[in-house]
């Protein structure tokens, strides 16, 4: 009679232990599912416009703006489920120009200009508080640190024949310029979360007196 009632008692014990152990189990995949990313790495690779609207030097002025493949790297930290913390690589591409430009009367042509703008950007991301376990929708607000490179030759088309000023400037020549500020910088995107991998499609751009170098990338990330 004990002895039954014995194993009827470890029976109940048995099964009570192997539902709180699937429900622990159960409730850690949940969570987990609904976890925020943590510490995450992340690469990816997108469309960026390029813009170049500071001057070549002292005497070649000049204005650029094109479209090239960028990529970017980032590490970032997710402590809260609406805030956290990134810090991204951007290389914009090589962008090129040749539109020509004027300097007081003269015109000048421009050949293989290109442009290289990269920055280093902190930013704090904030993430809307939605009703959707593996969505996230997401803005970002920081600082960059936009480094930019021209290279390229210039030519003059057109000078005036007359020794009045403003006189021609010299025939051309090769341009190099390099510029280097830190700038505002501001974004926004998407990400699906599935398994520790997040999916994310984004937009960035830098606020910058020498040209505004924005992209729009598509990237994947993983935590650890």
């Amino acid at each position: 009679m004990f002895k039954a009632a014995s194993r009827r008692e470890r029976r109940i014990r048995a099964i009570i232990l192997a539902a709180t152990v699937a429900g622990g189990v159960g409730g850690a995949t949940a969570a987990h599912a609904l976890d925020p990313l943590g510490l995450y790495v992340g690469a990816g690779v997108g469309v960026s416009t390029v813009r170049s609207d500071n001057d070549f030097g002292s005497a070649l002025p000049g204005t650029s703006q094109d479209r090239h493949t960028a990529w970017k790297v980032m590490v970032g930290a997710r402590p809260l489920s609406v805030l956290g913390a990134e810090f991204d690589y951007i290389d914009f591409g090589h962008a090129s120009n040749a539109d020509p430009y004027t300097y007081g009367s003269a015109t000048y042509g421009v050949g293989g200009v290109h442009t290289h703008p990269r920055a280093s950007a902190l930013f704090a991301v904030g993430y809307l508080p939605l009703p959707l376990p593996l969505v996230d929708v997401y803005g970002k607000l920081g600082l960059a640190r936009l480094d930019t490179t021209i290279d390229g030759t210039a030519s003059a088309q057109v000078c005036p024949a007359s020794g009045m000023l403003p006189v021609c400037p010299p025939g051309g020549g090769s341009i190099h310029d390099s510029r280097s500020g830190t700038d505002f910088a501001y974004g926004a995107g998407v990400q699906m979360r599935m398994l520790g991998v997040a999916f994310r499609a984004e937009y960035e751009r830098i606020a910058s007196s020498y040209g505004d170098p924005d992209v729009f990338s598509l990237s994947v990330l993983w935590n650890f």
